[in-house]
């Protein structure tokens, strides 16, 4: 697997207003968003994309429900590591099998062309191998 760039961080949260009042309001952060959904920003120093990720968006996204099983460990955040292309999305989420690692999902395009495959750490990190193209649009401007 070659790991190009961190995509993404984001906590992952139960309170979703609480948590803007801390980043947004608090923090100052840049992030935008709308209502009770994800809020997030690309323009944050060091950061190529910072999110406030609902966790029933989290569940949604992991297992195409809005309820986090109540048989696993509830995220507290999520990462997302970039490779090359959608085919090494595949082939990251194969080594990660291989190495005794269970997904939460084999990769799969997202409807924004993200292309992602997703595990849960015991210590409740949600790890994502993923292809976003946009991010690497960026690169060749």
């Amino acid at each position: 697997m070659n790991v190009l760039f961190i995509t993404s961080t984001a906590v992952v949260v139960a309170d979703p207003p609480q948590s803007r009042r801390l980043f947004i309001d608090a923090l100052g952060l840049p992030l935008e968003g709308e209502d009770e959904g994800y809020y997030s920003s690309g323009s944050i120093p060091g950061s190529k994309h910072f999110g406030i990720w609902p966790l029933s968006q989290a569940a949604e996204a992991c297992f195409g429900t809005p309820s986090w099983p109540a048989d696993r460990t509830v995220p507290q955040a999520s990462i997302e590591f970039e490779v090359e292309d959608a085919d090494a999305v595949a082939a990251a989420g194969g080594e990660l099998e291989r190495a005794g690692f269970d997904l939460l999902h084999p990769a799969r395009t997202e409807p924004w062309g993200q292309t992602v495959t997703r595990l849960l750490t015991d210590d409740g990190l949600i790890v994502g191998i993923s292809y976003a193209p946009a991010l690497h649009d960026e690169e060749r401007v």
